[in-house]
């Protein structure tokens, strides 16, 4: 394995780690409050490991990874936009 192998297999594996502690994020949170709950941190994991994921899927040429991670982050991107936007509404 080359270098720049390692490199992306890390990669991925890194993204694939951020975007699987969005569920212990949301777990825990839903635990705490006794409700299901899906905190801001959990879309921050989303657009974190979905990037890195999107990139991995670009740099492996595959066409189904590319647009299922790229649906995915417009998703996550859109979500965190409403959570702005409601933030601000609510401070007037």
């Amino acid at each position: 394995m080359t270098q720049e192998q390692t490199i992306w297999l890390v990669l991925g594996f890194a993204a694939q780690g951020l975007f699987s502690a969005r569920f212990i994020v949301q777990w825990i949170a839903s635990e705490r409050q006794r409700r299901s709950v899906v905190p801001r941190l959990f879309w921050y994991f989303s657009v974190a490991g979905g990037a890195l994921l999107f990139a991995y899927a670009i740099h492996r040429r595959d066409p189904v990874f590319i647009v299922g991670q790229g649906a995915g982050l417009i998703v996550y991107l859109r979500n965190l936009q409403l959570l702005r936007a409601s933030a601000r509404a609510e401070a007037g």
